[in-house]
């Protein structure tokens, strides 16, 4: 049975979808991948672009709230902004919560750097994900409540 996991943000609309979208293109079979926002605000375009720059296509997707998913269980709830860590400082259901802190792409970015913002947090959260696939140590992700 695959491990699951909810990736959270405020929006929904950029790091966690891009969390949601690499694990699975990342790890195959084995995890279960969803996202959610305490405040979704729709699928930013910016974040299409970015993933399919990588033949990850995210055009279907969309900005989900973390309510949808009350009741569910998860191997992992990880926070990807540090608002959504404190809205969400619990989530039931969830057997290990982890905190990966990750800039805002459509906030750090005037209009015309955006795209490579997009980009950069894009390979950042990437990243994190190897590591996370790696089974190397939790210790820096764990969030202690």
């Amino acid at each position: 049975m695959k491990e699951r996991v909810l990736f959270l943000c405020t929006g929904n609309s950029a790091r966690s979808q891009m969390a949601e979208a690499l694990l699975r293109h990342m790890a195959g079979d084995r995890f279960e991948a969803e996202s959610a926002g305490t405040r979704p605000v729709g699928l930013n375009p910016v974040t299409v672009e970015a993933m399919q720059e990588i033949g990850v296509d995210i055009r279907h997707h969309r900005s989900k709230h973390v309510a949808e998913f009350v009741g569910q269980s998860f191997a992992y709830v990880i926070t990807v902004c540090d608002r959504a860590k404190e809205s969400c400082p619990v989530f039931p259901g969830a057997i290990t919560t982890l905190h990966w802190s990750f800039d805002d792409p459509a906030a750090a970015a005037p209009p015309e750097t955006r795209l490579a913002c997009f980009t950069r947090v894009r390979d950042e959260i990437a990243e994190r994900i190897r590591r996370f696939l790696a089974g190397g140590s939790l210790r820096d992700q764990l969030v202690t409540w």
